[in-house]
């Protein structure tokens, strides 16, 4: 049988031109984040199902890749026809639960508060689609240990500056907090318990607007009078000039004054920092173990987000059954590589790449002494290609040029 060329569906083969992209952002990335304090670990791919399955019915469970035991083990479980027997682990789903985890079994070793670089593919079952793959690199930043703002700020900065430093101008962050959602709730008549139900709903209204979402909470059973008061409240704050004094005269008896205050903060820190920042009262992201305050990170040039991030004090103490207070942000590595590969993207790099071409039938000798020639160059810190000449040298060149190569020197044998 006939191997395939072709990756699975939703995984992909990366150009050379665009890995150069990657390593240069990744590079970037670890020196700008190096600078605010994070160090960086490494967790593995795959994780014990009973960490990735936590019962609680989160959309991203259906998008786990589940593996299969192995041996006499998947032998003897087969038989059970149950799926629960047959698998033992799964592939990440993102960077977050690998953290916690990894902070819950070597927590008495770390700094606290611990502030940590997380760079590694993570695996989701999705339907495939532009700047979205089964297989993505996620860049992540999470700050463990930390219950005031200073957090959230911090991790905003840090990837404001990153940006900066690309020369990528064109995004703003959307911010809100998972407690004024659920006081929208509140005082809108739903209950309690509705509020993850309701928040998945909500959370499409930048793309099925106001009467998509009015229509599919209704289809699901809501009250229509509950409905309208949550949209109305929504759509009325956002629209408000101040508005975090008016969220605490529409919520007065709803939320702790603290919450509003505090996000107050930070809003005020970033725009003092020249950061483009925006209340978005609508803003859920889409993951339930989030506690308080969510960000995304958007741009024009992209419908969907860039990145983002939130508090999840929850989540560590799901590991150690004391809660411990976390927040973090993730960028969206391949969209925005995808953004950056439609922009041409042009790489500032300080080596000069050089490349070497022989020609065939050059004596062993003076072979030596290219190959001399070219240690000096690249202890010097330039890169140095060497190659036998092609039949064709001026399309080799040609396809040279296109990897950086700025300078040839060509080699020919000394005929006499």
């Amino acid at each position: 049988m006939q191997m395939i060329k072709t990756p699975v569906n939703g995984m992909r083969d990366i150009s050379l031109t665009e890995m150069e992209i990657r390593t240069y952002l990744l590079n970037k990335i670890r020196e700008v984040y190096s600078r605010f304090g994070f160090s960086e670990i490494q967790t593995p791919s795959v994780e014990h199902i009973e960490n990735l399955l936590s019962s609680k019915g989160w959309d991203n469970e259906k998008l786990i890749f589940k593996i299969l035991k192995r041996g006499e083990k998947l032998e003897k479980s087969l038989a059970t026809g149950l799926e629960s027997e047959i698998v033992d682990s799964g592939l990440r789903y993102d960077l977050t639960l690998p953290l916690c985890r990894y902070y819950a079994n070597n927590r008495n070793d770390l700094p606290n508060p611990f502030k940590a670089l997380q760079i590694g593919n993570v695996y989701r079952a999705d339907r495939p689609q532009k700047g979205r793959f089964r297989e993505f690199c996620q860049c992540d930043i999470d700050i463990l240990g930390d219950d005031s703002i200073l957090a959230e700020i911090d991790l905003l900065l840090a990837t404001s500056s990153f940006f900066k430093e690309i020369n990528f101008k064109d995004f703003y962050f959307d911010i809100n907090d998972r407690r004024i959602l659920k006081a929208f709730l509140i005082k809108s008549g739903f209950k309690e318990e509705d509020f993850e139900k309701v928040c998945i709903s909500l959370d499409k209204l930048d793309k099925i607007n106001v009467d998509g979402v009015k229509k599919e909470l209704i289809s699901n059973g809501y009250d229509e009078k509950c409905v309208d008061s949550l949209l109305g409240l929504c759509t009325d704050l956002n629209k408000s000039n101040n508005v975090c004094e008016a969220l605490k005269e529409k919520l007065d008896s709803y939320i702790d004054m603290e919450v509003l205050d505090n996000l107050s903060k930070i809003v005020e820190t970033l725009k003092s920092n020249n950061i483009d920042v925006r209340f978005n009262l609508s803003l859920v992201r889409g993951m339930g173990y989030y506690t308080g305050t969510i960000y995304e990170i958007k741009s024009e040039k992209l419908s969907s987000s860039l990145g983002g991030g939130g508090r999840y004090d929850e989540m560590v103490g799901n590991f150690i059954g004391v809660n411990v207070p976390a927040s973090g942000i993730s960028i969206g590595f391949e969209r925005l590589i995808t953004i950056l590969m439609e922009d041409k993207i042009s790489i500032n790099n300080e080596k000069k790449k050089i490349a070497y071409l022989i020609e065939k039938d050059m004596p062993y000798e003076k072979i030596n002494e290219i190959f001399k020639e070219a240690l000096k160059e690249r202890e010097n810190g330039n890169v140095i290609y060497i190659s036998y000449m092609a039949k064709n040298k001026k399309f080799q060149k040609e396809n040279l040029a296109n990897m950086g190569y700025i300078e040839f020197k060509d080699y020919y044998v000394e005929r006499g």
